[in-house]
């Protein structure tokens, strides 16, 4: 029977071809999910500026809950004592120990660069650095920390007060002795050039050298040096540290340097999600395909029981001429892995989704999990298709090869109605859910959606086959006649090209609006709880104080807020409705927070205080007076006095703090934004802000530049499956219509006896896949809407998704290029021959 299989490859290309692409993409793309699970488990960041420190010693960059459930990222950096550095200098086995701090410093450009209205220029894009986020304004650290490197001088000396080594690539032309301007803390100073420094290895962000004494307070990390014959791992246990902070090696030094390395949690997800879509929608295109080849090998099975082939014998023919193609296919699939697994991972870090520091770790477990779970999903499915051929008696299988059996068995239609079922009571329970639980609740209704399709597509398309459709397809002469016989009589097979179309549909359009419609609800929910006309942004770090009390006297200024945005947990009493997510926290300094106050006064948001949401203090017991323990965004835990209980948008509610306090702990120690209430907003965008480099004015469209909504990740997950699903969709539609077309060769030659022409035959054909894709789209936009709709209803508080109508417009034209162009090649490869050899060729 093997020999029998790897006989039959020849003469079934067009489907075994269909497995194999569909195998090798599964295997290259579970490869890489294995790959993001290995990164995220192993946090590998080989150190750049502390590279030369065997040991960095650092504030645990991970928040964890005082109940132990799960940890997340601090948002801000988690400085350390100065003291520490001391205390690790004095310790037996260590050679010496090196602060390092980080702090806004940036080179603006010259004048006429791309600065904002009125400004002299402005700060280089921080990713022009390589680096992320704001790492590249972070540039700024003491002189004695270059040897944590280390840097060497090409040119100069080391800086005293007043002076400046600059990394040569922002040197450029200029020589020491020069005078030089840099942006510290958003304020532009001038700086006598001591010197040109160079890095001897690789630093992705150029530094920026002061004097010791120039440098702000504060110790982000401290690099430890063993005494000769001390070793790294000796003294590491020797090593006595304070609670929350943690002493790294080898690549593991990376956390220190380089923020959002904290927890591996977010990329295990993503993988996690991301491996299982991809088993779940290669079993489904795989199953169709194969179920498909097996149907249309009726007469062929039939012909093999009649002649003496046991059931068994035909069971494992089919199961080896599948596994032996599967095989090969998910060979040439691994092979693909590193290289789809590093494509994935640079997408990843060029969305800021991940560091892009982070090492990408593809060892030899993700490659053999692939295999594991691909040959598994693989042998599963096609052992399905071979019993159902393997069951079928010899004469029952020749008159159905005749006229195809469309009816579905019981346990099959029970099945899919209860995925069916299950979908829409996904769909109904997530409305009641709030905002940040909604798309967990709401998204698996668009995967059981498919898979309800998935099951009952031969009874979907009958079903569509409405009279007022068809007769308008009649319309269309023979050709729309046939059309809708054929589509009712081979609704099986059909039914095949029918499943990619609409599981690509439900997951590209329902992951894309509904990740566009969380997207637009956050940041409507924050820029609409606040008031102002125009707001002033910095690419320097952040607000200076001279720039805030300059805008007091813009013109038609009548108020001024600072604003700062960072996230932080209530502990003290513990909120356990925040516990690895954390809450936003929004630092005001003026009367622009439009939400309803229902106890105290944000007038009284001064000094160590802050206000809560009314359901917050209801839960927790605490009232207007009452004092929280607040651990903020760089770890540090606050004593915080309630002044006011002020309402939010429901499932979007932030706690508030005055804008100085919340500055002085976060990364740059500066607000990031002004918010400016104005009588004359024409006059007060035209303020100049040439004496601040860097700086930018506009309307409120600049409010939300920044926000972190918290969906990075799922919208980088929906993304994911969107391509998979246009990958699949491209795959199994085109190898299924050309299946299902080559397959139907004797058909078309009794046609074209009977008087039908080559033209007529075509129309036919294109009638056929236009309503197929016509049905596959609405049975998929169907099943998105049990996903979009609740997720809007429950973020919006209206059940109309956000998101531009061209990529809906896009779709409807990828799925009609997919199916109709391939079906009208091959139905032209099928007709070529002539008719009397058409009926009796040996295949279709």
């Amino acid at each position: 029977m093997f020999r029998l299989a790897v006989t039959t490859l020849r003469y079934r290309t067009a489907a075994f071809l269909a497995i194999f692409v569909a195998v090798l993409l599964g295997g290259a793309l579970l490869s890489a999910a294995g790959g993001l699970l290995e990164t995220g488990l192993r946090l590998n960041a080989p150190p750049q500026r502390l590279a030369a420190a065997p040991i960095v010693i650092t504030g645990d960059p991970a928040y964890h809950p005082p109940d132990g459930s799960g940890s997340a990222a601090f948002p801000e950096r988690h400085r350390v004592d100065p003291s520490l550095t001391t205390k690790l200098t004095n310790t037996p086995g260590v050679q010496k120990a090196v602060s390092d701090s980080s702090f806004p410093a940036v080179l603006p450009l010259p004048a006429g660069g791309t600065g904002g209205r009125g400004g002299t220029g402005s700060a280089p894009d921080p990713s022009s650095a390589g680096s992320a986020g704001s790492a590249g304004v972070l540039a700024g650290h003491a002189w004695g920390a270059a040897e944590l490197t280390p840097y060497r001088l090409t040119a100069g000396h080391a800086p005293r007060s007043g002076q400046v080594v600059l990394d040569e690539r922002l040197a450029g032309a200029s020589k020491p002795g020069e005078r030089v301007t840099v942006v510290v803390g958003g304020e532009p100073r001038t700086y006598v050039l001591a010197g040109v420094a160079v890095a001897r290895q690789r630093v992705d962000v150029p530094a920026v050298f002061f004097a010791d004494v120039d440098v702000p307070g504060g110790v982000d990390a401290i690099g430890v040096f063993p005494a000769d014959g001390t070793s790294v791992r000796e003294l590491v246990k020797r090593l006595e540290l304070p609670a929350g902070v943690k002493a790294y090696t080898g690549d593991e030094r990376g956390v220190a340097e380089f923020s959002g390395i904290a927890t591996s949690l977010p990329l295990i997800i993503m993988s996690g999600v991301f491996g299982g879509m991809v088993a779940v929608v290669m079993a489904l295109v795989v199953s169709a395909t194969i179920g498909l080849s097996v149907r249309q090998r009726r007469r062929e099975l039939a012909l093999l029981r009649a002649s003496g082939a046991t059931p068994r014998q035909v069971g494992k023919m089919v199961i080896a001429e599948t596994m032996v193609v599967g095989v090969l296919g998910l060979g040439l699939g691994l092979l693909c892995g590193r290289i789809t697994g590093t494509w994935i991972f640079g997408l990843l870090a060029d969305g800021g989704i991940v560091p892009p520091q982070l090492r990408f770790d593809q060892g030899p477990l993700p490659f053999a999990g692939a295999a594991v779970l691909t040959f598994a999903v693989l042998r599963v499915t096609v052992g399905f298709a071979a019993a159902r051929a393997a069951r079928i008696r010899p004469i029952q299988a020749l008159a159905e090869a005749a006229v195809p059996n469309v009816a579905l068995g019981r346990v099959r239609i029970v099945i899919g109605l209860v995925f069916a079922g299950a979908t829409v009571a996904i769909a109904l329970s997530t409305p009641f859910m709030g905002p940040a639980n909604a798309a967990a609740i709401g998204g698996p209704a668009g995967l059981t959606g498919s898979i309800a399709v998935a099951v009952l597509a031969p009874l979907v398309i009958q079903r569509a086959l409405l009279p007022r459709i068809t007769r308008l397809v009649e319309k269309r002469g023979t050709s729309g006649t046939l059309a809708v016989i054929n589509l009712r009589v081979r609704a099986v097979q059909f039914g095949a090209i029918l499943v990619p179309i609409t599981i690509a549909t439900a997951i590209a359009v329902g992951n894309i609006y509904s990740q566009t419609t969380q997207q637009q609800a956050a940041v409507d929910a924050f820029t609409k709880n606040l008031t102002g006309d125009v707001v002033i942004s910095s690419t320097t770090g952040g607000i200076p104080v001279s720039l805030t009390a300059a805008a007091q006297t813009m013109p038609g200024v009548t108020k001024v807020s600072e604003l700062v945005r960072s996230k932080g947990w209530i502990e003290e009493p513990y909120d356990k409705s925040h516990t690895s997510d954390a809450w936003p926290l929004l630092g005001l300094s003026g009367p622009v927070y439009k939400g309803k106050v229902k106890k105290g006064s944000l007038d009284d948001l001064t000094g160590n205080t802050i206000a809560i949401p009314p359901g917050t203090a209801k839960k927790l017991k605490v009232d207007v007076g009452s004092e929280l323990g607040v651990r903020l965004g760089d770890g540090a835990l606050v004593t915080l006095k309630v002044v006011a209980l002020a309402e939010g948008p429901s499932g979007y509610e932030s706690l508030l703090l005055p804008g100085k306090l919340l500055a002085a702990h976060t990364t740059t120690g500066l607000p990031s934004q002004l918010l400016l209430k104005t009588d004359d907003k024409k006059a007060t965008l035209k303020a100049d802000l040439s004496k601040w480099p860097g700086t930018s004015i506009g309307g409120r469209s600049v409010l939300a530049d920044g926000l972190d909504t918290g969906l990075g990740v799922d919208a980088w997950i929906g993304y994911l499956l969107a391509a998979i699903a246009v990958a699949y969709t491209a795959i199994a539609s085109i190898n299924t219509i050309a299946v299902a077309v080559l397959d139907r060769r004797r058909e078309f030659g009794l046609q074209r006896l009977t008087g039908a022409t080559r033209r007529e035959v075509s129309r036919m054909l294109g009638l056929e896949g236009l309503l197929i894709a016509a049905l596959g789209l609405v049975a998929g936009l169907a099943t998105a809407a049990f996903t979009v709709f609740p997720i809007a209803l429950a973020t919006r508080g209206w059940p109309i998704p956000s998101g531009p109508a061209w990529i809906l417009l896009a779709w409807v034209a990828v799925v009609l290029l997919l199916v109709l162009p391939t079906t009208a090649i091959t139905g032209r490869i099928a007709m070529r021959a002539n008719p009397m050899d058409a009926l009796s060729s040996p295949v279709g």
